[in-house]
């Protein structure tokens, strides 16, 4: 029994959506051909669609959910927090527990709390910009970044294409596209510019589970030191995927950290966060900058609302108390299951390469070993990928994307679900065999 024979409420779901948003869906990374599957609970590592059928789950609500679907101690804070308010549009004191709990997980001076990753990553730019006192962004070929106009190039392959419509060239002109884990590379593209900042995923999520190698991510820390650059890390996927964030495990502290999702403590919009070095953040000072168009503008109706700060602030304390057991745990988790699969490729001899660091995991099946995006991208078996996308999926096994995997593990998984996730595979390997 395939997934079109199982999932038959979800294809009546789905017509019906088509008839009120575009594409029938909220988001075109949810998709799934011929339809999306429809999703009513989650709990652990697992969630259920309307029929009830049930998954294992490796999207983990893009990421965000480290600790697991519906963790009872966020959960709990949540419902209290529910008999006070959610939302004041006043100050409230959950709102500097968070903060001091985010700067410190970050090792950095000060925070203000967005509302999205997209949004952090807008005001990040708009600081680096007041600043340093120039315009140009550098950001990697393969990183996202959201959908900021300000950042949205040379996010997908063939990274030559606009990212999207309706984005204009001034915007445009102002983004230096610059290669990612490649020094020599970025030296040559800046050395003419002069750049406002640089902005990194420590850790390449959208463009395949690409960590970085630590000497670039010095090579940058000494560039940017060197050029007046403000270097920026965008953590709102790696933030709470290591003990104090990818900046931490690799040891080079960036002047900016972005953040989103998991921030607000996994599972509420309205969830970034800023977090920077005093003499940057200290531009939206209003009491130090009495005039409007003396300082930077933030802000947000739903900015530092009680329930995502109180949300957020559970999260940090769980992964702060319990780090001697989360985070070598993930890191078991991760190796075992990059290990299991490269023996897979290898014993079969699928031109596959699995990359990843901690939980994060990317599959590829591509002749190359480099881990470059663009040398990845474009020797991709596409097709292929989505033929095991289909195949895990037939055996409730779900992730994203269909044709660029890049999974997550959280705390809730388990060696048993690696196992049964390896099993699939090698079913898969040899049914193309």
């Amino acid at each position: 029994m395939g997934y079109e024979d199982f999932s038959r409420q979800s294809r009546e779901l789905y017509e019906e959506a088509k008839k009120y948003l575009p594409g029938g869906v909220t988001y075109h990374i949810r998709y799934i051909e011929t339809y999306p599957f429809y999703v009513k609970k989650a709990r652990g590592s697992r969630i259920w669609d309307v029929e009830g059928n049930e998954y294992t789950d490796y999207w983990m609500a893009h990421g965000a959910a480290v600790l697991g679907h519906g963790y009872k101690p966020i959960i709990d804070a949540i419902k209290e927090q529910l008999d006070y308010g959610i939302h004041f549009g006043w100050c409230n004191e959950w709102e500097i527990k968070w903060a001091k709990a985010v700067t410190e997980w970050f090792r950095l001076d000060k925070v203000r709390p967005s509302n999205s990753g997209t949004e952090a990553n807008m005001y990040a730019v708009r600081l680096a910009r007041a600043y340093t006192g120039k315009n140009k962004i550098g950001k990697f070929v393969g990183g996202w970044h959201g959908g900021y106009d300000g950042l949205l190039r040379a996010v997908s392959y063939p990274y030559d294409k606009p990212s999207s419509l309706g984005l204009t060239q001034c915007v445009q002109r102002d983004i230096v596209t610059l290669p990612f884990n490649d020094l020599d590379g970025v030296y040559n593209k800046v050395k003419n510019e002069e750049l406002a900042a640089i902005i990194v995923e420590p850790v390449l999520g959208a463009g395949g589970a690409i960590p970085a190698d630590k000497d670039f991510l010095k090579g940058l820390r000494d560039l940017c030191d060197d050029r007046d650059i403000v270097l920026i890390f965008d953590e709102v996927i790696t933030g709470f995927r290591f003990y104090g964030g990818a900046s931490n495990y690799y040891g080079i502290k960036p002047d900016i950290i972005t953040t989103g999702k998991a921030v607000g403590g996994q599972y509420f919009p309205g969830a970034g966060a800023i977090v920077g070095i005093s003499d940057i953040m200290d531009l939206m000072d209003h009491l130090k900058r009495k005039n409007f168009w003396e300082r930077v503008f933030h802000g947000g109706t739903y900015t530092g609302n009680a329930l995502t700060m109180r949300a957020g602030y559970t999260l940090i304390n769980e992964l702060k108390n319990n780090r001697d057991r989360i985070f070598p745990y993930l890191d078991k988790l991760g190796n075992r299951f990059r290990k299991l699969l490269n023996e897979i490729f290898e014993e079969h001899n699928l031109n596959a390469l699995v990359s990843g660091i901690g939980s994060m995991i990317g599959i590829h099946f591509t002749s190359t070993t480099t881990l470059k995006p663009e040398e990845i991208a474009s020797t991709s078996n596409i097709e292929l990928m989505k033929k095991y996308h289909r195949h895990m999926l037939n055996n409730k096994i779900v992730y994203l994307s269909p044709q660029s995997p890049h999974l997550f593990l959280s705390i809730a998984h388990t060696e048993k679900d690696i196992d049964l996730f390896g099993e699939a595979t090698s079913a898969f390997v040899e049914k193309i065999k």
